[in-house]
């Protein structure tokens, strides 16, 4: 198999995952707090050719000696972008918006018996029952605690209502009486670039060590603010659809060339093996 063919093939394969990186996007238009992702292509092994044969000609040449042999390209490094989405009120009390692009939610989410925190921008919660002693907790819909200051939020049951203020204080209403039961804790992402993206919605932190950052220089609890969520709100995706077309009929265009690259290789390769002396 010749080089180009080899540069087309791997090339093409990279292309299939910034597709099915556009078609998740494009899936979750209409997720609850998504963040696009985006894709970012480095150059595979490359060779240097400099064929100059008399180089003292060349003094006013602004463009790379020589060519560039290389082995394709693959898909580098995956972004989120974490901009703000729209807010759309829902009148419902459970439902939070936060409000600086960088604010997360915590949850607990438990795996194989290994309880982890990860962060989400969903802020759609709801009362899950806690246990049988008449207690409730607040949760995201697949059932995950969410997170306050001291842990998951439970409370007694039997409330006449219950609210969420714009500090991530929960506010229930019991015969007349108001009480607070638990605020909702906030964090920042100082680095929001480092976190893992995990599936449902929801980051991680990676290996810290590994990449050298304490969890403060990551994670830190945002400024004292008595805005830091709205109620009764949830914020949209941030998936621009018609960026999202176009990027993904660039990415068709660029599979199908490297594709036509094959085969007209190998149409060459045919006549010149049927060539005869």
């Amino acid at each position: 198999m010749s080089r180009t063919m080899i540069q087309a093939a791997v090339t093409m394969n990279q292309l299939q995952n910034k597709l099915d990186l556009i078609g998740n996007n494009m899936a979750n238009s209409q997720t609850t707090g998504y963040k696009t992702r985006g894709a970012e292509f480095s150059s595979l092994l490359f060779q240097q050719m400099d064929n100059l044969d008399r180089p003292g000609n060349n003094e006013n040449r602004v463009t790379p000696d020589g060519i560039r042999i290389g082995s394709g390209a693959r898909l580098g490094t995956t972004t989120v972008n974490l901009e703000q989405g729209p807010i759309v009120s829902t009148g419902r009390a459970l439902d939070t918006a936060l409000l600086d692009k960088n604010y997360l939610f915590q949850v607990q989410v438990t795996e194989n018996g290994v309880a982890e925190t990860r962060y989400t921008r969903d802020g759609a919660f709801y009362l899950n029952t806690s246990n049988d002693d008449g207690s409730v907790m607040l949760t995201t819909s697949d059932g995950n605690p969410v997170l306050g200051d001291n842990g998951p939020i439970v409370f007694a049951d039997g409330f006449d209502s219950v609210n969420i203020l714009d500090n991530g204080q929960i506010v229930v209403e019991r015969a007349g009486q108001t009480e607070v039961v638990g605020t909702i804790d906030v964090v920042e992402a100082i680095r929001p670039n480092v976190l893992e993206a995990v599936g449902e919605n929801m980051f991680r932190l990676p290996d810290l060590a590994a990449l050298g950052y304490d969890f403060d220089e990551i994670i830190q609890n945002p400024a004292p603010n008595d805005q830091l969520l709205q109620s009764n709100a949830l914020e949209q995706s941030n998936v621009n659809l018609s960026e999202q077309m176009s990027d993904l009929i660039l990415a068709q265009r660029s599979y199908q060339f490297n594709s036509r690259t094959i085969s007209m290789t190998d149409q060459m390769m045919g006549l010149v093996n049927g060539l005869r002396s």
